[in-house]
């Protein structure tokens, strides 16, 4: 059984070429559903301009503001040590069946990105 919530899912209309299907390794930063800090590390499934899409063990609820931490590929990066830094909002939480004890996580980004250098 799928359980499913959702305010409205990122990429309804958005234009195809503008989705990135990378493994990109990923630190997600928040509040958990009882209020507590975390912070999880994960693996981004989907990416674009608009939300992206990844896995959680940390129990969260809709409307929750979240920061992703995201590494770049060195590819993309000139070889450097890159981190995109980027907030949003979760609007879609449902039960993944391939894994019992994490949630797929959708989160539609709610500002300008930034570029950090680690270290």
């Amino acid at each position: 059984m799928l359980s499913k919530s959702s305010l409205t899912a990122p990429g309804k209309g958005e234009r195809k070429d503008q989705v990135f299907n990378l493994p990109l390794p990923t630190v997600v930063e928040g509040r958990d559903a009882t209020g507590r800090s975390f912070q999880e590390k994960t693996v981004l499934f989907y990416i674009s301009h608009q939300g992206a899409s990844f896995n959680m063990a940390n129990s969260i609820t809709l409307g929750s503001k979240l920061k992703l931490i995201i590494d770049l590929p060195p590819s993309l990066s000139d070889d450097q040590d890159l981190k995109l830094v980027i907030n949003g909002k979760v609007v879609l939480v449902e039960a993944n069946q391939s894994q019992y004890s994490r949630q797929r996580v959708s989160l539609r980004f709610e500002n300008k990105y930034f570029i950090k250098a680690d270290g």
